[in-house]
């Protein structure tokens, strides 16, 4: 049965364009779009967009559901994480599949599969970390290109657990370089950070705001250089994930600038929190652990210019929540036990609306860092992050004028804090439709675990 939705009156807003249009949604996919009234179009479901904007769903490129990390796993599932996301307006995530030390790309991806399958409530895809280069698993990431997986996270980090040397890091690139694959840079000196950690905890200096004084800016900046080389001597692409200090912006400023490609992405925390939240008294600081670390406040102007700039092309959550109750809590005492990560899955959508509010990024911006640049750069681009004929029905009916105040009492993510609890925001989700399936309706949750497909995605189609 052929099913037609229309949204009527709506102001559309991709990355290209502002317009007041209807769009026509027929079997899953954007039929036709046309401005407000100039077509007598019939639909089964006609839904009234008046006042608000018509947006095309978040894409978010940077997810950890169910990760194990630090002797616990993220807390929010892919049922939980994504019906989340949805609520948030999200309607794609690229979560990461993991190769263990010793074992083989194939079995990674075969048990991320098997975590999806049948429970995400919106499409899901994958990139790969690999934690074990050697010749069996560079001969693999070709098959991986082959069957959609077409991105690859290295880690200048975590020596012991996801580490790769630079030599690793060289024959990873330049197999990405034939084969088509990107490859993905957690760009921190973890050598050196180790040697700090084990310093400042023999200080004595355990609470989790040293967590961010040990893990420097410098050691970001070094590291983002020394990645950037390594691709230039590879020729081969490189995307540095989790930007979150001006300095190291500035070595992909100054790569983009003699017309390399390399690309970056930041996160709302960095654009929003700081050094302040890691301080806060009590063991309140452990809920902002994260790496890259939250940085001093003075690093967000340099952050927003680069997004403002296109030094920076895609906003990501790197959603990788812990519960603070008896999992952030390991850390008591010592503040590298503290599990890595934030949830954000839900918030990223609102506060980079808030962000056009408050004035640092146009609409259009906020579509094309949310959504068009992140599909284009991960190879889902047409299908993903636009409204226009043939993509998928991924559509958001946003109110611009809603008041919300972030919180845990109300976010729908499977994490006992908000890290922006009692932050007030203009805008908010009213209804989100998933390959034309509603699955937000007037914020209530209509959607259901297996709705979302995975999804094979091409190579970037961000170069050239």
């Amino acid at each position: 049965m052929s099913t037609r939705t229309l949204i009527r009156g709506g102001l559309v807003i991709t990355a290209a364009e502002e317009i007041h249009a209807d769009v026509l949604i027929e079997d899953g996919r954007i039929a036709a779009l046309a401005s407000t009234g100039t077509q007598e179009w019939t639909a089964d479901r006609v839904i009234d967009a008046a006042d608000k904007y018509v947006i095309p769903g978040g894409v978010d490129a940077h997810t950890h559901m169910e990760l194990p990390f630090g002797g616990t796993f993220a807390s929010d599932s892919f049922e939980t994480g994504t019906r989340a996301a949805a609520w948030g307006g999200t309607t794609t995530v690229v979560d990461f599949a993991v190769q263990s030390q010793g074992q083989s790309l194939r079995a990674g991806l075969d048990a991320w599969y098997a975590k999806a399958d049948g429970k995400c409530a919106i499409d899901y895809a994958f990139h790969m970390i690999m934690s074990d280069v050697n010749e069996r698993s560079l001969k693999e990431m070709d098959l991986l290109v082959e069957e959609g997986i077409t991105s690859f996270k290295l880690f200048m980090a975590y020596p012991g657990v996801f580490y790769s040397d630079d030599g690793q890091i060289l024959r990873a690139m330049q197999r990405s370089s034939a084969n088509g694959g990107l490859i993905m840079m957690h760009a921190e000196n973890g050598i050196a950070i180790d040697v700090l950690v084990e310093q400042a905890l023999a200080r004595g200096e355990t609470d989790p705001r040293h967590h961010g004084e040990v893990r420097k800016v410098l050691l970001e900046a070094e590291a983002t250089h020394r990645a950037i080389q390594l691709a230039r001597v590879a020729g081969a692409p490189l995307y540095v994930v989790h930007v979150s200090a001006e300095e190291a912006l500035a070595e992909l400023a100054t790569a983009r600038d003699k017309g390399l490609p390399v690309f970056g992405e930041t996160c709302p925390q960095y654009l929003f929190l700081s050094t302040d939240n890691l301080a806060e008294p009590g063991f309140e600081g452990s809920k902002y652990v994260c790496s890259t670390p939250l940085r001093p406040r003075e690093h967000q102007a340099a952050l927003w210019r680069g997004l403002r700039t296109n030094d920076l092309q895609v906003v990501s959550t790197d959603h990788c929540p812990f519960c603070f109750v008896g999992q952030k809590e390991l850390g008591r005492g010592d503040f590298s036990k503290i599990p890595n990560g934030l949830p954000g899955v839900e918030n990223r959508m609102d506060l980079l609306h808030q962000a056009v509010v408050d004035g640092h990024i146009s609409r259009r911006r906020w579509i094309e860092i949310a959504c068009a640049s992140p599909a284009r750069m991960f190879g889902l681009y047409g299908k993903k992050g636009t409204i226009a004929p043939g993509a998928d029905a991924d559509v958001v009916i946003y109110d611009p004028a809603a008041e919300q105040v972030m919180s845990a009492d109300t976010h729908h993510m499977n994490v006992d804090y908000s890290a922006y609890e009692g932050k007030h925001v203009t805008g908010q989700v009213e209804t989100v439709l998933s390959r034309g399936e509603v699955v937000i309706d007037q914020r209530k949750f209509t959607g259901r675990a297996g709705h979302g497909s995975y999804v094979p995605r091409g190579i970037t189609q961000y170069l050239g």
